[in-house]
């Protein structure tokens, strides 16, 4: 049960965290994908760094384990696709639509209703689909532990790529709207 407080709590958190920075709006989130908005993308790569480090904090504490799902080009490709399109259509990605459905913002509420209904479907023709997208290009499980040999050396790696990232859109992207 004690589970379940700590993922109620951290999810509204967040939830109050994406909605401060305004990634619960879908204009600013078209601000942000026209690159003259940067506090949301900068916000993103920020709270991917955060949670590498916690989660190497939580397995290295022997708390926390991760599930690497094997790497293919052919399904992540399609799914980026996917999730690129709905997240333009829509003005949401599935982290925000869930906030800004708790905002009340009834938009959100009709494209969370359609990642539902599209999750439903995927997930009804996910073994049919596996021969077709996912062996031709499997890799197997591959992480930034193997290409590195170390996970301490991945994490900077991780930290510093996306650290500059950071950087790099409060150089060149346009000032906050």
């Amino acid at each position: 049960m004690t589970d379940v407080w700590i993922g109620l709590f951290s999810g509204i958190a967040f939830g109050f965290v994406i909605q401060r920075v305004g990634a619960t709006n879908p204009q600013k989130m078209v601000l942000a994908h026209l690159m003259k908005e940067r506090y949301i993308p900068q916000f993103m790569l920020l709270v991917v760094i955060f949670a590498a480090f916690g989660l190497f904090a939580l397995e290295a504490a022997g708390v926390g384990t991760t599930r690497v799902l094997p790497t293919s080009l052919v399904a992540t490709g399609l799914g980026a696709v996917l999730f690129g399109i709905g997240w333009g259509l829509a003005g949401y990605c599935p982290g925000t639509c869930w906030a800004a459905v708790g905002e009340g913002r009834m938009d959100a509420i009709f494209a969370l209703l359609g990642g539902l209904a599209g999750t439903a479907v995927f997930a009804h023709l996910h073994e049919a689909l596996i021969p077709t997208l996912y062996m031709p290009t499997n890799f197997g499980q591959l992480t930034l532990t193997d290409w590195f040999g170390h996970p301490v050396v991945a994490l900077g790696f991780l930290i510093l790529l996306l650290g500059g990232g950071v950087l790099l859109i409060g150089r060149l992207w346009g000032r906050p709207a």
